[in-house]
């Protein structure tokens, strides 16, 4: 996470959503994984944004690609900005080990939101 960066924190519970990032006369949005999500845009527009994405994606399913090449179903189990946490995709099931995946921030090129089969 660059110093720079503007912390954008939703009003009626001071949950962090993400960062303005300053170029030329706008911000660029960033969202808690360390993506841009717009081009520079203005104040209004990146607030508006970043309102609108909320932090559900957190929540969503994920892909992480191993060493050998496969892609593994995971959840994010932590996000900050020092790293990430994915956590294979156990489907609820409880007693089970859990295997974690420490990643670093921003969100490496080896994960990917799960794209659903139609």
């Amino acid at each position: 996470m660059d110093p720079e960066w503007i912390e954008h924190r939703r009003a009626g519970d001071g949950e962090l959503l993400g960062w303005m990032r300053p170029e030329g006369d706008g911000f660029v949005v960033i969202d808690l994984l360390g993506r841009d999500r717009t081009d520079a845009v203005d104040w209004l527009t990146a607030e508006e944004t970043l309102e609108s994405l909320g932090i559900g994606y957190l929540a969503d399913l994920y892909e992480l690609r191993l060493d050998s090449g496969e892609w593994l179903r995971v959840r994010l189990a932590e996000v900050s900005p020092t790293r990430i946490v994915a956590k294979q995709d156990d489907f609820g099931a409880v007693g089970i080990p859990q295997v974690y995946f420490p990643l670093p921030f921003p969100m490496p090129d080896s994960l990917r939101p799960l794209t659903p089969i139609a």
